[in-house]
Parts: structure tokens; C-alpha cells; sequence
């Protein structure tokens, strides 16, 4: 059992996963959505799921699907394995399968999904550019340490 979104009519899980659903996308240019939201629910936007799927589940219809919801199906469409890159000229490994794709009137444009790449690729580097600094001010901290050990014994503080 689940709910059909009742914008859209894509399955979902639970009461939770269907207040999710609405919010991101009423949140991501799903317009639609957002109507639908504003009309219901007009404080949605100050909601934590668990308030807001309260809200929603009355309005959705309670449905069994004999399909597998979307977190677990492959959709990519082109009906062959995944074991090899496309060459998009840039990598999606820390996304979930699907997390990049997007369907329908609220898909981007192909200068929002530059944008979005761009973004990934600058948080990646913001990330290995911080663990760096980490790693050299550890490196740093050890050499202090042991220069201050290295001067205690030159200045004839040791006893013998």
C-alpha cells in the first residue's frame, strides 16, 4: 500500500514520503505542486514532514501499487545495464541512482543542469581543498611539537 501524489499520481510509500514528495518539488520549480500546497495546506512551508504529511494524507488516495516505488527501479529507459559511463564529462558517483534525472514540465534546462554540475564539482573541490588544510595543519601541529621537543634538548634542560 501507498499514495498516489495527488498532483501528479506518482506512487509513494508512505504518508511521509507523499509530504516530501510535494514539498520538494512544489520547492523545485514544480509549480503544480506548489499551487496544490498553497491551496491545501497554506502554512506548508513551515512544516516539518511529520506535521505536513498529516496535513496531505487526507486529500491522497490510499493505493496499492504493483510496481516498485522509484527509489528501487532502475528509470533510466534505455533498457541496458549500467556497468559503463555515458561520458557526460562529469561523474554523479555521490548521488543516488535517479537523483539526477528529472521528469516532465519539471525537468531542467540544460543551463540549470550545467549549473547544478558546476556546483557538485565546486563542493567536491571545497571538500578536498578543506581536508587538505586539515592534513597540513595536523602535519604542522606534529612538526611543532616535535621542534619544541628538538629545542628542550639543545637548550641543556635534560638531566643526565
Amino acid at each position: 500500500m501507498g499514495y498516489a501524489c495527488p498532483v501528479c499520481d506518482d506512487p509513494q510509500a508512505d504518508d511521509v514520503h507523499l509530504a516530501n514528495h510535494l514539498a520538494f518539488t512544489a520547492m523545485t520549480g514544480g509549480d503544480d505542486h506548489e499551487a496544490w500546497l498553497d491551496e491545501r495546506v497554506p502554512d506548508w512551508g513551515q512544516l516539518g514532514e511529520d506535521e505536513l504529511s498529516t496535513e496531505v494524507v487526507e486529500y491522497a488516495e490510499e493505493t496499492e501499487f504493483p510496481q516498485v516505488f522509484e527509489d528501487t527501479v532502475d528509470r533510466s529507459g534505455d533498457g541496458h545495464s549500467h556497468d559503463h559511463e555515458h561520458g557526460t564529462g562529469h561523474d554523479h558517483d555521490d548521488l543516488p541512482r535517479g537523483a539526477d534525472q528529472h521528469r516532465g514540465s519539471n525537468a531542467l534546462s540544460d543551463h540549470d543542469s550545467e549549473v547544478l554540475a558546476e556546483a557538485r564539482d565546486l563542493t567536491r573541490e571545497m571538500l578536498r581543498d578543506s581536508d587538505d588544510e586539515t592534513d597540513a595543519d595536523a602535519a604542522d601541529s606534529d612538526a611543532s611539537a616535535f621542534d619544541a621537543d628538538d629545542d628542550a634538548g639543545e637548550s641543556g634542560d635534560e638531566t643526565e
